[in-house]
């Protein structure tokens, strides 16, 4: 009688394997689940920052409170939003709605001055705080901050259905998989075993030849070969029972045959005991250099262990300072947009002083010869030629003051637009040609002073959707590169930059007549702080900019091409349409 199954042991076996890596798979995909619904519902938060930080950063800079509390509470109208807090500029709560923490343990007094997030806390709220910065006549100035609170609770209630929908797909298959592996099991393991049990059971030693077994099976597998092979061993039992007869008549033969084999055995015994000896004093010696031998290796294995863990802490210092050296390099790339802008106001400044200046002269000749005219008419001298002389003047100082402001204000316009671009990554739509007009305006002050000539070739009624700040930063650097190293040394250089609207692409030559770059420099043009004025400030970073530009913000290709002597020349080619979101996380 069996006390318990093989081919249940073995069925339980598997299956419990299987629902161990069933639960365990079910676990990793409902914490990954979890993992990504709380980084989507952070990512959540942070658009929520672009929408509703304008007008809740007005609304304190005006000291709306009213305002301030309608906006608050339609942020908390969000599913996803369980509490918030909006903070003055001073520390105060302005308006603490939902479920939220003490805001001075987390921050004290002071107001946040760059975004964070807040992780998961005992209460189960997480969260994103972020500064509130208002600009005004071109200075930023902080106006408060705002924290935004979620919950477990919330992440779990936009998963729960997958969760549901993971676990009964892991019930459903395994119900399915126990159900095939019994009927297999019982197919093909116990009733075949269970038949061939029974006739062994039936086997008796007189009668062997009757007594061959036969298992109900058309298939070649391990119990047909078992078949077989007990059905030969039953043939060779019977064989070996006629020789064993035999072989009894020859036993007696054999035995005294032995007795006389004892006595030379024997001798042979001592003989060979001694040699033995003789082989366990070796083996003892051996066994002695192993252990010697053993030692050694000890000692080695921890020298060498010693030393890769030495290896490991290099590695770690190693990765901490190539971080260090990407955070620098980060930074410095914002030094250098910075740089660039803080150069165009200077220039643009200087460029606007001029109209400026001659308005203000023209203001002061028309407000003196105002005066002369009330002296004289006052007086009652003022003649009818007098006046006519006053009205001709009027007019052109008039007409000088309309020019010359109306230049200013076209200054200040391109200006304000190129600047806002290059200090934000905001998709707009825009007409390309008379945004690289724009974009030339605001070189002028560097133009200006070279003999050099930039020629456009655009189509007038191209118009784009994309990041306009890329556009202005990339044409930016490579018409300042073009000056700086280019044209080093050249009075007259010319820059020709033709465009194509190409379906769905747009296709930019840029190229210049300069001095060009040599090979060995050519490779590396790309490259961050590679830069041929390391002696005169030059950063290095402006082609790497530029690059970084195409590829990621622009979802682009550029290419360069140059010869000593035969300029440099830029291929550029990037779709016309960018999505605002995609342009936001390239």
């Amino acid at each position: 009688m069996l006390q318990k199954s093989l081919s249940k042991k073995l069925l339980t076996n598997v299956l419990s394997v299987y629902f161990l890596l069933t639960f365990v798979v079910t676990c990793g995909q409902v914490v990954a689940e979890y993992v990504n619904t709380k980084d989507y519902i952070r990512n959540e938060l942070t658009m929520l920052q672009k929408t509703f930080s304008r007008s809740l950063t007005r609304a304190i800079w005006e000291l709306n409170t009213k305002q301030t509390v309608t906006t608050a509470e339609g942020l908390l109208a969000i599913p996803m939003i369980e509490g918030i807090i909006v903070r003055d500029d001073s520390g105060e709560i302005i308006s603490q709605l939902g479920r939220s923490l003490n805001i001075h343990e987390l921050y004290s007094q002071q107001l946040v001055q760059e975004e964070a997030l807040i992780e998961d806390t005992p209460s189960g709220l997480f969260g994103y705080t972020f500064p509130l910065i208002f600009e005004f006549s071109g200075r930023a100035t902080q106006v408060g901050d705002v924290t935004l609170f979620s919950s477990r609770e919330v992440v779990f209630s936009r998963i729960m259905i997958s969760i549901y929908f993971l676990i009964g797909n892991a019930m459903v298959k395994t119900t399915f998989l126990i159900i095939l592996f019994l009927l297999a099991f019982r197919k093909l393991l116990t009733e075949p075993l269970t038949d061939l049990t029974e006739q062994i059971e039936d086997f008796e030693v007189d009668n062997v030849d009757g007594h061959k077994i036969d298992i109900d099976t058309t298939e070649r597998n391990e119990l047909k070969v078992m078949e077989e092979a007990f059905n030969k061993l039953i043939d060779k039992v019977a064989e070996y029972r006629k020789q064993l007869d035999q072989t009894q008549k020859e036993l007696i033969i054999s035995n005294e045959k032995l007795d006389q084999h004892n006595i030379q055995l024997e001798q042979e015994v001592a003989r060979k005991t001694s040699n033995l000896s003789q082989a366990m004093m070796d083996l003892q010696q051996q066994k002695y250099e192993l252990e010697k031998q053993k030692l050694t290796l000890t000692e080695e294995i921890d020298l060498r262990r010693q030393t890769e863990e030495e290896l490991l802490t290099k590695q770690n210092e190693l990765e901490k300072y190539v971080e260090e050296l990407n955070m620098a390099q980060e930074r410095l790339v914002g030094s250098e947009k910075m740089a660039a802008l803080g150069g165009l106001v200077a220039g643009i400044t200087h460029d606007i002083n001029t109209p400026v200046g001659i308005g203000v002269t023209a203001t002061s000749f028309l407000q003196e010869r105002l005066d002369q005219l009330e002296a004289a008419y006052k007086e009652k001298t003022l003649s009818p030629k007098a006046l006519e002389e006053f009205m001709h003047e009027a007019k052109q100082s008039a007409s000088l003051l309309t020019n010359n402001l109306a230049r200013a204000s076209e200054l200040v316009a391109s200006f304000k637009q190129i600047a806002v671009d290059q200090a934000s990554e905001a998709v707009r739509t825009i007409n390309f040609q008379q945004y690289l007009g724009e974009v030339l305006r605001s070189l002028h002050p560097k133009l200006k002073k070279t003999a050099h000539e930039v020629n456009i070739d655009c189509p007038a009624d191209l118009t784009l959707n994309l990041p306009a700040g890329a556009i202005s930063q990339i044409f930016t650097n490579l018409i300042m590169n073009s000056l700086i190293h280019g044209f080093e040394g050249v009075n007259k250089g010319t820059i020709d930059i033709q465009i194509t609207d190409d379906n769905e692409d747009v296709k930019i030559v840029y190229k210049d007549n300069g001095k060009g770059v040599s090979p060995a420099q050519l490779e590396k043009l790309f490259d961050p702080f590679f830069t041929t004025k390391r002696d005169q400030g030059g950063s290095g970073l402006g082609t790497h900019i530029t690059f970084n530009l195409v590829k990621q913000t622009l979802n682009g290709d550029i290419e360069v091409s140059s010869e000593e002597g035969q300029g440099l020349t830029y291929h550029i080619r990037f779709p016309k349409e960018m999505k605002a979101q995609q342009a936001m996380f390239s």
